[in-house]
């Protein structure tokens, strides 16, 4: 295999964009026996900005390339924006709606019709740094946000711990008569989208904070990271996504827990046998001011199968307790899987190692 450079990688990754703009991937549930090719804008935003993330440190060809990924990609955005026309983006196609597509079965149940939510959506703006979004559309977008906060519509988070029952932070889902869900990927994604956009700061971006502390100081991130976040349901995981945060700005709340997502990121490191989650732990240590671990990446493409970066958990919008309590059972769960967003990961991390 040729040495892996962060120019390399990304020459990988742009050949596996497809004709649509999109970077296949697919979801699976090994306990049934069950594997479908998946259409979604969630794998191809996060690959789109992280290869942007890496413009810096490659050569002029490859920045072009960047250039081009992102411009395919843009391409495919408008499938999966919201069907009545407004500035939030669904997870799969709207125009037309096609949740659980190549499927069987999912696919003709109204309950696995999936509104807009705030985790496609972070991401999709967060990939327009070059054309930002208009001010007015921003805006729009907080107040968006706090719309679909917890306590700002008729219903109230239940399924959370009962101290973050009355926290006003953001809701993952959009929809008027989804549950309200609060997930620490999300948030931190969420909160990403509106640092960088240097959106003003009300009471839901504070109380989201509140969560994302809480969930760190009180151990429950480990002890329980499905209940956490439902969708990544992982330790390494939520350390990622707290670490990628905590690198890009600076947010006083947060500082607290840097001494424990550091220590809980190397007990993480020295349990998993897995090269690509070994990866994400070795990058988020470093970008909290550790010194990057050294993970061998030679064929690390034979560990991709047994990694997946989100869950969609198939009793995880019940808010019945008798039903929640079976969420976070592997049979009850697809994951998802996307060579290109591996090879992204890899290459944050050769990123780190050459720089």
């Amino acid at each position: 295999m040729a040495t892996l450079t962060t120019d390399y990688l990304i020459e990988k990754i742009a050949d596996l964009q497809d004709e649509t703009g999109l970077f296949p991937s697919f979801r699976s549930n090994p306990a049934i026996f069950y594997r479908r090719s998946d259409t979604n804008i969630f794998f191809t935003a996060i690959t789109v900005f992280t290869v942007q993330s890496l413009r810096s440190a490659v050569s002029p060809h490859t920045q072009h390339l960047i250039r081009q990924i992102s411009e395919q990609a843009r391409t495919a955005f408008p499938i999966f924006q919201n069907k009545d026309g407004l500035d939030t983006y669904n997870f799969w196609p709207t125009r037309p709606s096609r949740h659980f597509p190549n499927g069987y079965l999912f696919r003709h149940f109204e309950h696995f019709r999936i509104p807009d939510d705030i985790d496609d959506t972070a991401m999709v703006y967060l990939t327009q740094i070059a054309e930002p979004p208009s001010t007015d559309t921003l805006n729009w977008l907080k107040a968006k946000l706090a719309r679909h906060a917890n306590g700002s519509q008729r219903h109230q988070i239940k399924n959370t711990y009962p101290e973050y029952r009355n926290l006003r932070a953001y809701s993952t889902w959009f929809g008027k008569n989804m549950g309200v869900d609060f997930d620490a990927c999300a948030l931190s994604n969420v909160l990403f989208c509106i640092y960088q956009y240097n959106l003003p700061r009300n009471q839901h971006d504070a109380d989201s904070l509140v969560y994302l502390r809480s969930v760190v100081e009180s151990g429950r991130y480990v002890a329980e990271p499905f209940r956490c976040a439902p969708h990544y349901a992982r330790t390494s995981l939520i350390i990622y996504h707290l670490a990628r945060l905590m690198a890009a700005f600076t947010i006083p709340e947060l500082e607290s827990v840097r001494s424990r997502l550091i220590a809980d990121a190397h007990r993480e490191l020295s349990k998993t046998g897995n090269r690509l989650e070994q990866i994400i732990l070795a990058t988020s240590l470093r970008r909290l001011g550790e010194v990057l671990p050294t993970i061998d990446t030679n064929h690390i493409e034979r560990d991709f199968d047994t990694f997946n970066f989100f869950i969609a958990g198939l009793l995880t919008a019940y808010e019945q307790p008798w039903l929640r309590r079976f969420a976070d059972r592997p049979l009850m769960q697809m994951r998802w899987q996307c060579e290109a967003h591996c090879w992204a990961l890899v290459a944050e991390y050769v990123d780190l190692v050459d720089n």
